[in-house]
């Protein structure tokens, strides 16, 4: 890769020095532990007015993560022996919804629909442009920033973004980070009719293809958490169309 800028020596000083306090804004926390690409992905950032701060093991970025300054955060798999979902697991396991990206090397589908399940919002495949990876960023920023209310109610659903609580018919419901997001972005569309490939594409961040069943399997997930008993259809299937979450539940 051409690189340009800060030198690799100074990237592993500010790798090795304590995190930064609360930073401006838009600040972009990178845990990679190729110095190479890490220095690349600094300048393109920094270009479009990012702070930028590296890391380079697991333990230093989950530091950094928690910190509470980045507001998105690029992970790769790859780090030396250990895997940078560890983080991404760890932030969601806490409550902590910073945007994250991961990227890694060419692997199965199944091993890039596993990142999405550990809470990632989007997955990027080795050798990328960076100028690729910084758009996915900007979109998940663009996203994150949207003004929302803080508590959405369908029928006798509830939902509090901020305790991070569901309640379905007055009993309250625990969900998993990723089942959490999608039952958000279904109660923001009741009675609309939502594909799978939508679906993969607004919550998973993703443009696989549409024949892998994680929105399926989410969403039976999903229905099997808000009534154990299957009286209830909160959520229905159309037959080669997709789902909707029902007004009324």
């Amino acid at each position: 890769m051409n690189v340009s800028g800060v030198s690799t020596a100074n990237i592993q000083s500010i790798s090795k020095s304590r995190e930064p306090k609360r930073q401006p804004d838009a600040a972009v926390l990178v845990v990679v532990n190729d110095l190479d690409l890490a220095e690349e992905i600094r300048v393109n950032f920094q270009a479009e007015g990012h702070p930028v701060w590296v890391s380079q093991t697991t333990r230093e970025g989950l530091r950094a993560a928690r910190a509470g300054w980045p507001s998105a955060v690029v992970v790769d798999r790859a780090l030396n022996e250990e895997d940078g979902l560890s983080i991404v697991e760890a932030l969601r396991g806490e409550g902590n919804f910073t945007p994250v990206v991961v990227v890694g090397p060419p692997v199965p589908v199944d091993e890039r629909i596993k990142g999405l399940k550990a809470g990632a919002d989007d997955y990027l495949v080795k050798p990328f442009d960076v100028r690729e990876l910084a758009a996915r960023v900007e979109a998940l920023l663009r996203r994150a920033g949207e003004p929302r209310p803080t508590r959405l109610k369908v029928g006798d659903l509830e939902m509090d973004l901020v305790a991070r609580t569901v309640r379905a018919a007055g009993r309250s419901v625990d969900l998993l980070p990723t089942e959490f997001k999608l039952l958000e972005y279904l109660m923001r569309r009741p009675g609309q009719v939502l594909s799978r490939a939508k679906l993969l594409e607004d919550v998973w961040n993703s443009k696989f293809a549409t024949r892998t069943n994680v929105v399926d399997v989410q969403i039976g997930n999903l229905r099997r958490r808000l009534d154990p008993t299957g009286e209830r259809q909160y959520i229905i299937s159309l037959r080669s169309v997709g789902f909707m979450l029902q007004k009324e539940g």
